[in-house]
């Protein structure tokens, strides 16, 4: 039978966070001196994973999305996804990624099973790259991207744009969709570790549109629900598309159908919620009667919404990378 909230929300959508490294340092992910590391004892083994990933198909978890930090950096990701995409339940095994090691791992990731990339990819100018990662190179990044062409590896491209920062580049993004059957979906700011005068840094989903309508004609798209909470457009004779992600000015809540398990096994129903689920002693027990039952209680106490907004932000600040972007 497949989880249902009490709002009569269907969750289907797992969000499985392998590592709290990464190789970049995002200014709105963590802070610039990185985060304390995890000893291995802290993040659970691949085969707790695969527990984690097993038990959510049995309930109904149709899509599982790996991410981290990011999760290349982690010694046997590629078996493990491998593995993860034998499940017979599971219908899509998709990956998040910064783009930094796919030159060497796109073509491996086809190979094992990996049905389709989000890479985040915050801008596409060399020096606008690095204020904004505060490490790593464009270069690599964009040769990840066709190497994962070439491996026929369907791509979206995750833009988190900022005003003053690399809002100047939303129209660089959409020529990209122009003559590439490409997606690329722009974020709207989150004050995920509550940076002082976050607010500055918010350009809304609508004003993102206005700045392309200057320039661009373009139509709403009929997505069916695959490109989860993204608002998806078209220029008119473009070969792929855009979208849009507002959690600020147009929460998706209503529509929410995941959850969330961390690499050191805290699990939750809401990205900004406060309440963290430790799966860690049902993973210690023989059976998953245990963890089948903290994943429906779980699901019988996500919110019907968060409470973030542009104006006030009442979470606690936290890094990203810990629970999995």
């Amino acid at each position: 039978m497949p989880l249902v909230d009490p709002f009569g929300r269907k969750i289907n959508y797992l969000r499985l966070s392998v590592t709290d490294r990464c190789n970049l340092r995002c200014r709105y992910c963590m802070p610039s001196k990185g985060v304390p590391k995890k000893q291995h004892s802290e993040i659970l083994r691949f085969e707790e994973l695969y527990r984690v990933a097993e038990a959510a198909t049995e309930l109904g978890v149709e899509k599982i999305r790996i991410t981290g930090g990011e999760p290349l950096v982690r010694k046997g990701i590629i078996e493990f996804l491998g593995r993860l995409s034998a499940l017979p339940r599971l219908k899509e095994l998709v990956l998040t990624t910064n783009g930094m090691l796919l030159p060497e791992f796109a073509d491996s990731l086809a190979g094992v099973g990996v049905q389709r990339l989000n890479i985040s990819l915050d801008s596409l100018e060399p020096g606008t790259f690095a204020r904004i990662t505060r490490r790593g190179r464009l270069s690599t990044v964009l040769a990840g991207i066709e190497a994962a062409g070439y491996a026929n590896l369907p791509m979206k491209i995750n833009t988190v744009v900022m005003r003053g920062v690399n809002d100047h580049e939303i129209l660089d993004f959409v020529r990209m969709t122009l003559d590439q059957k490409l997606s690329v979906r722009f974020i709207e700011y989150m004050p995920v570790i509550k940076e002082q005068g976050w607010q500055a840094l918010v350009m809304t989903g609508e004003g993102i549109l206005a700045q392309i309508s200057r320039v661009h004609k373009f139509e709403p798209l009929e997505t069916e629900g695959s490109c989860g909470p993204a608002r998806m457009y078209q220029v008119n004779g473009a070969s792929g598309c855009f979208g849009l992600i507002t959690p600020l000015s147009g929460h998706f809540c209503a529509h929410c159908n995941r959850i969330r398990v961390a690499a050191d096994g805290s699990a939750s129903s809401c990205l900004f919620g406060d309440k963290r689920t430790d799966l860690r002693p049902a993973l210690a027990e023989r059976g998953d009667a245990r963890l089948l039952a903290m994943f429906r209680e779980l699901i019988a106490a996500k919110p019907q919404r968060h409470q973030l907004s542009t104006l006030d932000a009442p979470h606690e600040p936290f890094v990203m990378a810990s629970v999995g972007g």
